[in-house]
Protein backbone atom coordinates (compact mmCIF):
# COMPACT_ATOMS: atom_id res chain seq x y z
CA UNK A 1 0.00 0.00 0.00
CA UNK A 2 1.58 3.28 -1.26
CA UNK A 3 2.74 5.58 1.68
CA UNK A 4 0.91 8.30 0.67
CA UNK A 5 -2.58 6.67 0.35
CA UNK A 6 -1.75 4.75 3.91
CA UNK A 7 -0.97 8.10 5.70
CA UNK A 8 -4.33 9.37 4.51
CA UNK A 9 -6.19 6.62 5.69
CA UNK A 10 -4.67 6.53 8.62
CA UNK A 11 -5.35 10.06 9.39
CA UNK A 12 -9.24 9.62 8.31
CA UNK A 13 -9.22 7.40 11.05
CA UNK A 14 -8.16 8.90 13.67
CA UNK A 15 -9.46 12.07 13.25
CA UNK A 16 -13.12 9.70 13.23
CA UNK A 17 -12.14 7.44 16.36
CA UNK A 18 -11.21 10.01 18.15
CA UNK A 19 -14.22 12.26 17.23
CA UNK A 20 -12.31 15.44 16.10
CA UNK A 21 -9.64 16.35 13.50
CA UNK A 22 -6.12 16.62 14.97
CA UNK A 23 -3.77 19.55 14.37
CA UNK A 24 -0.80 18.95 12.37
CA UNK A 25 1.64 21.25 14.24
CA UNK A 26 4.86 20.20 15.54
CA UNK A 27 4.49 21.29 18.80
CA UNK A 28 3.11 19.41 21.84
CA UNK A 29 0.67 20.76 24.20
CA UNK A 30 2.10 20.27 27.98
CA UNK A 31 -0.72 17.58 28.62
CA UNK A 32 -0.06 15.83 25.77
CA UNK A 33 3.76 15.68 27.01
CA UNK A 34 2.37 14.59 30.25
CA UNK A 35 0.60 11.76 28.77
CA UNK A 36 3.48 10.50 26.47
CA UNK A 37 5.85 10.48 29.12
CA UNK A 38 3.43 8.68 31.62
CA UNK A 39 3.09 5.94 28.86
CA UNK A 40 6.90 6.20 28.01
CA UNK A 41 7.45 5.11 31.86
CA UNK A 42 5.26 1.90 31.20
CA UNK A 43 6.96 1.38 28.49
CA UNK A 44 10.47 1.50 30.04
CA UNK A 45 9.84 -0.16 33.45
CA UNK A 46 10.43 -3.37 34.39
CA UNK A 47 6.95 -4.30 34.80
CA UNK A 48 4.78 -4.95 31.67
CA UNK A 49 1.93 -2.98 30.36
CA UNK A 50 0.07 -6.46 31.31
CA UNK A 51 -0.31 -4.99 34.73
CA UNK A 52 -2.54 -2.38 33.89
CA UNK A 53 -5.09 -4.81 31.21
CA UNK A 54 -8.22 -5.05 32.99
CA UNK A 55 -9.29 -8.30 32.60
CA UNK A 56 -6.69 -11.14 31.77
CA UNK A 57 -7.31 -13.64 33.89
CA UNK A 58 -4.41 -16.65 34.98
CA UNK A 59 -7.07 -19.08 33.53
CA UNK A 60 -7.31 -17.11 29.99
CA UNK A 61 -3.11 -18.49 29.02
CA UNK A 62 -3.85 -21.60 30.91
CA UNK A 63 -6.85 -22.57 28.90
CA UNK A 64 -5.29 -21.40 25.53
CA UNK A 65 -1.51 -23.51 26.73
CA UNK A 66 -3.69 -26.34 26.84
CA UNK A 67 -5.15 -25.75 23.24
CA UNK A 68 -1.96 -25.61 21.64
CA UNK A 69 -1.69 -29.29 22.01
CA UNK A 70 -3.64 -31.39 20.02
CA UNK A 71 -4.76 -33.99 22.38
CA UNK A 72 -6.32 -31.31 24.34
CA UNK A 73 -8.66 -32.61 27.38
CA UNK A 74 -12.22 -31.57 26.84
CA UNK A 75 -13.44 -32.47 30.61
CA UNK A 76 -9.91 -30.76 32.04
CA UNK A 77 -10.73 -27.71 29.62
CA UNK A 78 -14.73 -27.25 30.62
CA UNK A 79 -13.66 -27.68 34.52
CA UNK A 80 -11.86 -24.77 33.96
CA UNK A 81 -13.79 -22.71 32.10
CA UNK A 82 -16.48 -23.11 34.75
CA UNK A 83 -14.44 -21.08 36.41
CA UNK A 84 -15.18 -17.66 34.45
CA UNK A 85 -18.48 -16.80 34.09
CA UNK A 86 -18.35 -15.27 30.96
CA UNK A 87 -16.41 -17.76 29.07
CA UNK A 88 -18.93 -20.42 30.34
CA UNK A 89 -21.80 -18.10 28.77
CA UNK A 90 -19.89 -17.50 25.62
CA UNK A 91 -19.03 -21.06 24.67
CA UNK A 92 -22.35 -21.65 25.71
CA UNK A 93 -24.10 -19.72 23.07
CA UNK A 94 -21.77 -20.77 20.35
CA UNK A 95 -22.19 -24.44 20.73
CA UNK A 96 -26.16 -23.77 20.96
CA UNK A 97 -25.98 -21.55 17.56
CA UNK A 98 -24.15 -24.07 16.19
CA UNK A 99 -26.75 -26.35 16.85
CA UNK A 100 -29.58 -24.86 15.22
CA UNK A 101 -32.12 -26.86 13.09
CA UNK A 102 -31.10 -29.67 15.13
CA UNK A 103 -33.86 -29.90 17.56
CA UNK A 104 -30.89 -29.55 20.51
CA UNK A 105 -29.32 -27.96 23.13
CA UNK A 106 -26.15 -28.21 24.33
CA UNK A 107 -26.39 -30.07 28.15
CA UNK A 108 -23.51 -29.27 29.63
CA UNK A 109 -20.10 -26.71 29.48
CA UNK A 110 -18.24 -30.57 28.35
CA UNK A 111 -20.68 -30.86 25.56
CA UNK A 112 -20.59 -27.07 24.38
CA UNK A 113 -16.80 -27.60 24.40
CA UNK A 114 -17.06 -30.52 22.20
CA UNK A 115 -19.40 -28.93 19.76
CA UNK A 116 -17.22 -25.95 19.28
CA UNK A 117 -13.80 -28.31 18.69
CA UNK A 118 -10.29 -26.96 19.08
CA UNK A 119 -9.87 -24.55 16.54
CA UNK A 120 -13.19 -22.57 17.67
CA UNK A 121 -12.48 -22.26 21.64
CA UNK A 122 -9.32 -20.86 20.52
CA UNK A 123 -11.31 -17.95 18.82
CA UNK A 124 -13.63 -17.81 21.14
CA UNK A 125 -11.45 -17.51 24.39
CA UNK A 126 -9.35 -15.44 23.45
CA UNK A 127 -11.75 -12.93 22.00
CA UNK A 128 -14.29 -12.91 25.72
CA UNK A 129 -10.50 -12.74 27.35
CA UNK A 130 -9.29 -9.78 25.81
CA UNK A 131 -12.90 -7.63 25.20
CA UNK A 132 -13.61 -6.91 29.03
CA UNK A 133 -10.31 -4.97 29.27
CA UNK A 134 -12.39 -2.03 27.76
CA UNK A 135 -13.80 0.11 31.13
CA UNK A 136 -16.76 1.97 29.96
CA UNK A 137 -17.26 3.76 33.03
CA UNK A 138 -13.59 5.32 32.80
CA UNK A 139 -12.80 8.50 31.17
CA UNK A 140 -13.36 10.15 28.31
CA UNK A 141 -11.15 8.46 25.94
CA UNK A 142 -11.70 5.18 26.61
CA UNK A 143 -15.38 5.67 26.38
CA UNK A 144 -15.03 7.25 22.76
CA UNK A 145 -12.01 5.34 21.21
CA UNK A 146 -11.44 2.40 22.48
CA UNK A 147 -15.22 0.80 21.76
CA UNK A 148 -14.49 2.07 17.76
CA UNK A 149 -11.07 0.06 17.96
CA UNK A 150 -12.13 -2.80 19.62
CA UNK A 151 -14.41 -3.17 16.98
CA UNK A 152 -11.63 -2.71 14.04
CA UNK A 153 -9.75 -5.84 16.31
CA UNK A 154 -12.45 -7.98 16.05
CA UNK A 155 -12.77 -7.80 12.32
CA UNK A 156 -9.35 -7.87 11.65
CA UNK A 157 -8.41 -10.68 13.62
CA UNK A 158 -11.52 -12.81 11.69
CA UNK A 159 -10.18 -11.62 8.53
CA UNK A 160 -6.58 -12.72 9.23
CA UNK A 161 -8.05 -15.82 10.22
CA UNK A 162 -9.73 -16.30 6.77
CA UNK A 163 -6.71 -15.41 4.91
CA UNK A 164 -3.74 -17.17 6.82
CA UNK A 165 -3.40 -20.31 5.11
CA UNK A 166 -3.33 -18.67 1.32
CA UNK A 167 -0.44 -16.45 3.21
CA UNK A 168 1.19 -19.07 4.62
CA UNK A 169 0.54 -17.88 8.42
CA UNK A 170 -1.47 -20.26 11.40
CA UNK A 171 -5.07 -19.23 11.37
CA UNK A 172 -4.88 -18.84 15.11
CA UNK A 173 -1.41 -16.74 15.35
CA UNK A 174 -3.21 -14.59 12.48
CA UNK A 175 -6.46 -14.40 14.12
CA UNK A 176 -4.43 -13.54 17.82
CA UNK A 177 -1.97 -10.98 16.55
CA UNK A 178 -4.89 -8.61 15.50
CA UNK A 179 -6.13 -8.56 18.62
CA UNK A 180 -2.93 -8.16 20.95
CA UNK A 181 -1.86 -5.34 18.64
CA UNK A 182 -4.42 -3.14 19.53
CA UNK A 183 -4.00 -4.02 23.74
CA UNK A 184 -1.31 -1.45 24.06
CA UNK A 185 -3.90 1.57 22.95
CA UNK A 186 -5.83 0.38 25.09
CA UNK A 187 -3.79 0.45 27.84
CA UNK A 188 -2.57 4.15 26.74
CA UNK A 189 -5.96 5.47 26.22
CA UNK A 190 -6.70 4.37 29.88
CA UNK A 191 -3.35 6.35 31.21
CA UNK A 192 -4.49 9.51 29.03
CA UNK A 193 -7.86 9.20 31.04
CA UNK A 194 -5.92 9.34 34.15
CA UNK A 195 -3.33 12.15 33.04
CA UNK A 196 -5.77 14.04 31.22
CA UNK A 197 -8.70 14.16 33.27
CA UNK A 198 -11.54 16.68 31.97
CA UNK A 199 -8.75 17.75 29.23
CA UNK A 200 -10.58 16.94 25.48
CA UNK A 201 -7.85 18.81 23.67
CA UNK A 202 -5.33 16.00 23.27
CA UNK A 203 -4.82 14.68 19.88
CA UNK A 204 -2.42 16.57 17.48
CA UNK A 205 -0.91 14.57 14.82
CA UNK A 206 2.53 14.89 16.27
CA UNK A 207 1.05 13.58 19.76
CA UNK A 208 -0.71 10.57 18.03
CA UNK A 209 2.20 9.10 15.90
CA UNK A 210 4.69 9.24 19.18
CA UNK A 211 1.42 7.54 21.25
CA UNK A 212 0.65 4.89 18.57
CA UNK A 213 4.32 4.13 18.55
CA UNK A 214 4.44 4.03 22.36
CA UNK A 215 1.05 1.90 22.50
CA UNK A 216 2.73 -0.58 19.61
CA UNK A 217 5.61 -0.84 22.28
CA UNK A 218 3.06 -2.10 25.12
CA UNK A 219 1.46 -4.54 22.66
CA UNK A 220 4.54 -6.11 22.25
CA UNK A 221 5.68 -6.07 25.77
CA UNK A 222 2.23 -7.52 27.11
CA UNK A 223 2.74 -10.19 24.23
CA UNK A 224 5.65 -11.74 25.57
CA UNK A 225 4.24 -11.68 28.92
CA UNK A 226 1.42 -13.89 28.26
CA UNK A 227 4.16 -16.13 26.51
CA UNK A 228 2.08 -16.23 22.73
CA UNK A 229 3.96 -17.04 19.84
CA UNK A 230 6.77 -15.38 19.05
CA UNK A 231 6.09 -14.64 15.45
CA UNK A 232 2.78 -13.04 16.76
CA UNK A 233 5.20 -10.33 18.49
CA UNK A 234 7.50 -9.75 15.79
CA UNK A 235 4.90 -8.94 13.50
CA UNK A 236 3.54 -6.54 15.80
CA UNK A 237 6.73 -4.89 16.08
CA UNK A 238 7.27 -4.90 12.15
CA UNK A 239 4.15 -2.42 11.89
CA UNK A 240 5.90 -0.04 12.98
CA UNK A 241 8.39 -0.03 10.23
CA UNK A 242 5.44 -0.32 7.21
CA UNK A 243 6.25 3.64 5.81
CA UNK A 244 9.92 3.00 5.20
CA UNK A 245 8.95 -0.08 3.29
CA UNK A 246 11.39 -2.61 4.95
CA UNK A 247 10.97 -7.02 4.71
CA UNK A 248 7.92 -7.92 6.62
CA UNK A 249 7.09 -11.73 7.83
CA UNK A 250 3.75 -13.07 6.15
CA UNK A 251 1.89 -12.37 9.08
CA UNK A 252 3.56 -8.64 9.54
CA UNK A 253 1.92 -8.43 5.89
CA UNK A 254 -1.48 -10.15 6.59
CA UNK A 255 -1.73 -7.70 9.52
CA UNK A 256 -0.69 -4.42 7.29
CA UNK A 257 -3.23 -4.88 4.83
CA UNK A 258 -6.13 -6.35 7.35
CA UNK A 259 -5.26 -2.84 9.51
CA UNK A 260 -5.68 -0.77 6.47
CA UNK A 261 -8.75 -2.69 5.03
CA UNK A 262 -10.49 -2.76 8.40
CA UNK A 263 -10.15 1.41 8.65
CA UNK A 264 -11.29 2.11 5.79
CA UNK A 265 -14.21 -0.30 6.08
CA UNK A 266 -15.41 1.23 8.90
CA UNK A 267 -15.13 4.41 7.46
CA UNK A 268 -16.90 3.60 4.70
CA UNK A 269 -19.46 2.49 6.90
CA UNK A 270 -19.92 5.17 8.73
CA UNK A 271 -19.86 7.61 6.20
CA UNK A 272 -16.61 9.13 6.28
CA UNK A 273 -15.46 8.42 2.63
CA UNK A 274 -16.85 6.73 -0.43
CA UNK A 275 -16.61 3.33 -1.27
CA UNK A 276 -14.61 2.97 -4.12
CA UNK A 277 -13.10 5.69 -4.12
CA UNK A 278 -9.43 5.37 -6.28
CA UNK A 279 -7.42 7.30 -3.84
CA UNK A 280 -8.25 4.95 -1.47
CA UNK A 281 -9.02 1.92 -3.22
CA UNK A 282 -6.57 1.78 -5.71
CA UNK A 283 -3.34 0.46 -6.20
CA UNK A 284 -3.97 -2.05 -3.58
CA UNK A 285 -2.51 -5.81 -3.49
CA UNK A 286 -4.64 -8.60 -4.95
CA UNK A 287 -5.94 -10.28 -2.02
CA UNK A 288 -7.71 -6.77 -0.62
CA UNK A 289 -10.86 -7.30 -2.05
CA UNK A 290 -11.06 -10.43 -0.36
CA UNK A 291 -9.47 -8.83 2.92
CA UNK A 292 -12.16 -5.77 2.84
CA UNK A 293 -15.01 -8.34 2.63
CA UNK A 294 -13.85 -10.57 5.46
CA UNK A 295 -13.82 -7.52 7.63
CA UNK A 296 -17.99 -7.03 8.09
CA UNK A 297 -19.45 -6.32 11.15
CA UNK A 298 -18.75 -8.83 14.35
CA UNK A 299 -21.54 -10.81 15.97
CA UNK A 300 -20.91 -10.48 19.43
CA UNK A 301 -20.01 -13.47 21.15
CA UNK A 302 -20.75 -12.48 24.98
CA UNK A 303 -22.67 -9.66 26.84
Amino acid sequence: IPFEQANLVYRLWDDWAAGSAGEAGLELSDVEQQVLDAVRAVVDSQQSGAALVRRMPGLIPQLLQSLRSDNFSGAQLSRTISNDVVLVAAVTRLANSSMLGTGKNVASVEHAVMVIGQEGLRQLITSVAFRPIIDMNSGYYTRTVAPRIWDRAERCANANRSLARENGVEPFEAFLAALVQNVGMIVALRIMDQVARDDRTLGSGLFRAQLATLARQLSCSISQDWHFPQSVTHAIREQGRVARGAVMSPLGRLMALSDYMGKLRMLVEHGVVEEGDPALFGRLPMAAPRCYAALETVEEVAG
